[in-house]
């Protein structure tokens, strides 16, 4: 179910066709994509308040999305999938590679289709990387997974991606998004550590919140 490596594709419709767009999504461009070699599963999500659509993918490793299948795929949409990506806003594209996994110790299922996502965006300069690395991987992260409702973190170098040039990408598997009001999260964002990195002008994230929509799609292998 879950990849070395993950598609990160964000597109927003107009309300006048939302669900047009739904059903061209859920009906043709992942369940195609499904069929492809390399693509493991996919998650849908939509932000709680305005039409901005997320769906992750879950690819065997990076060369997935150089496959001949995959380009066929993006080279040959039918006439629906064209007026879609014509006419859709809000596009953005993201390939990450596992850098990290991070659970609960006491969770006992799989948290990649937790009810809510947390994406969170950085660019961190070459140099700084190692130092942003261990601080979220060894402070950050296990002080956000005390709180029982923060369940996971998985996080990616990027790869390749648009519209922002950004390096890395967490994505936090959440049971309830009051998680983010929690005093667990309140005491990760006042650590020494932390105080420091967020004083360099390079620290500007970039967070959105996500809910979970329909059920997982999986490869068709």
């Amino acid at each position: 179910m879950a990849g070395a490596t993950i598609l990160f594709s964000g597109m927003t419709p107009d309300y006048d066709w939302e669900d047009r767009f739904n059903k061209w999504y859920n009906g043709h461009y992942v369940p195609i994509r499904m069929g492809a070699p390399g693509f493991l599963s996919a998650r849908r999500y939509r932000e709680a308040d305005r039409p901005n659509y997320l769906a992750v993918y879950e690819l065997e490793d990076e060369a997935t999305l150089e496959s001949e299948a995959y380009a066929k795929i993006r080279s040959l949409p039918h006439a629906e999938t064209r007026w879609i990506l014509d006419n859709v806003a809000g596009r953005a594209r993201y390939v990450g590679n596992l850098i990290s996994d991070q659970r609960r110790d006491d969770l006992a299922d799989d948290a990649l289709d937790a009810p809510v996502l947390y994406s969170v965006f950085f660019s961190v300069p070459d140099d700084r990387a190692e130092d942003f690395n261990a601080w979220y991987t060894q402070e950050h992260v296990p002080m956000l997974l005390e709180c029982r409702q923060w369940l996971s973190c998985r996080r990616f170098l990027i790869q390749d991606g648009e519209p922002q040039p950004w390096t890395h990408l967490a994505l936090h598997y959440l049971a309830d998004v009051a998680a983010l009001d929690s005093p667990e999260r309140a005491a990760a964002r006042e650590t020494e550590w932390r105080r420091r990195l967020s004083a360099e002008p390079w620290f500007k994230a970039s967070y959105q919140i996500f809910e979970s929509i329909g059920e997982r799609f999986r490869s068709s292998d």
